[in-house]
């Protein structure tokens, strides 16, 4: 079902992937080298101390709490207090997102980790009167996650895994938009979830640059103007609700041009392990956000197969990280082994051999708000587990 499924790579520790590529596998190794790891890292976390930033959101501003901070660790913990209009912060450097909460509608909270170098950023809530405010970091951490070998192989791993699954999406896109240029509805139709999944499994990456995700994922109520909505969806809406091709040329020349763009851009990011962490919670609360309410793909409802992306997507993040946590807190990789298995599970109910538009499941219509309930239940369960590994590793 699941491509990743034969995806196999070397790690300090194996880290497998199964039950059609969705359920992890804790692993083995020398205990002794694993206690001595262990006790090496509790050096480094005795030395080091997180800094706790408190980002309040309201339609005014997000203005961080302190706005300086030490470098190294730190936790932020993003709470929309009372705004409807603003539903997420962000922390950019230069233009780049470093790490997000979103989907945080008044009175909901979240948080997440990263650990920073010396220099000035920026805190972004998209809509607030004062949409930026500046954040500084000063000094030099004593420790970095660079002095540990197991995480900077989870990352080189990670890294190597995106580049991968970019230039497949480039290939897959291309294909999608050439039928599309050629007005092959029905073609179109098919290789629309052949490019959608590779995307749907980097979208954290993706994400790092604002602008050009939404050229490429943006929906309809997320566009300013209707010329302002390109892209995927804008060509999902052709295919299946206008049901023609015409006028779509210009978009299809578009999205595989930004596709590109994106293919050029992530060969040269340079990830931490607390990104890759982030990136996983986003992924999963991207299935619960959008996925399991069938917003996303509110025309084709090929969502299921977005959920299987979104997953898989989540599944290498934890996977490359899950060595360094089996030393930090092997109860919470039982944990996430669990709850994986059970996400795994539920998905596994709405598989269908070719199924709708050959996506590999049934279409979403026939899922019933019940389905949808138990699906989000255990979707949820599985994100809180996951929001836990970026502050074990930063």
């Amino acid at each position: 079902m699941n491509p990743l499924a034969n995806h196999r790579r070397a790690l300090a520790c194996a880290a497998t992937v199964i039950s059609a590529g969705l359920l992890l596998t804790a692993c083995g190794g020398d205990k002794g080298n694993d206690a001595k790891s262990s006790a090496a890292t509790d050096v480094k976390n005795a030395d080091a101390k997180t800094s706790n930033v408190t980002i309040t959101i309201t339609d005014k501003d997000c203005a961080p709490t302190p706005a300086t901070v030490p470098a190294g660790a730190v936790k932020f913990k993003v709470t929309n207090k009372d705004s409807a209009k603003v539903t997420e912060a962000e922390l950019l450097d230069g233009g780049k997102m470093l790490g997000e909460k979103e989907n945080l509608t008044p009175g909901l909270s979240g948080d997440f980790s990263l650990t920073l170098t010396a220099g000035t950023y920026q805190v972004y809530c998209p809509g607030a009167g004062t949409d930026k405010t500046a954040f500084k970091v000063t000094g030099a951490a004593a420790h970095s996650w660079k002095d540990d070998p197991a995480l900077v192989a989870a990352t080189q791993s990670y890294a190597a895994w995106i580049d991968g699954q970019v230039k497949q999406e480039v290939a897959a896109t291309d294909a999608f938009t050439a039928a599309v240029k050629a007005g092959k509805l029905d073609e179109a139709k098919l290789l629309y979830g052949k490019a959608r999944i590779f995307y749907e499994r980097i979208e954290p990456t993706a994400e790092i640059w604002g602008d050009l995700d939404g050229r490429i994922d943006g929906r309809a109520d997320d566009a300013a103007t209707p010329a302002d909505f390109t892209g995927f969806h804008r060509i999902e809406q052709a295919l299946w609700q206008t049901k023609s091709l015409a006028g779509t040329a210009k978009l299809a020349d578009q999205l595989s041009a930004d596709t590109h763009d994106l293919y050029s851009k992530v060969r040269t990011v340079e990830y931490q392990p607390a990104e890759i962490a982030n990136g996983a919670t986003d992924l999963v609360n991207e299935i619960q956000s959008s996925k399991i309410t069938g917003e996303e793909e509110r025309y084709s409802h090929i969502d299921l197969l977005d959920f299987e992306g979104n997953l898989a997507g989540a599944d290498e993040a934890v996977n490359a990280l899950l060595p360094v946590l089996k030393t930090k807190d092997p109860a919470l990789v039982a944990t996430l082994t669990e709850r994986h298995q059970q996400t795994a599970d539920a998905l596994a109910k709405y598989v269908s051999k070719p199924g709708y538009e050959q996506t590999g499941y049934v279409d979403y219509r026939t899922v019933t708000a019940a389905q949808r309930r138990t699906l989000s239940q255990t979707v949820n369960a599985y994100a809180e587990a996951v929001s836990k590994i970026a502050g074990k590793i930063a």
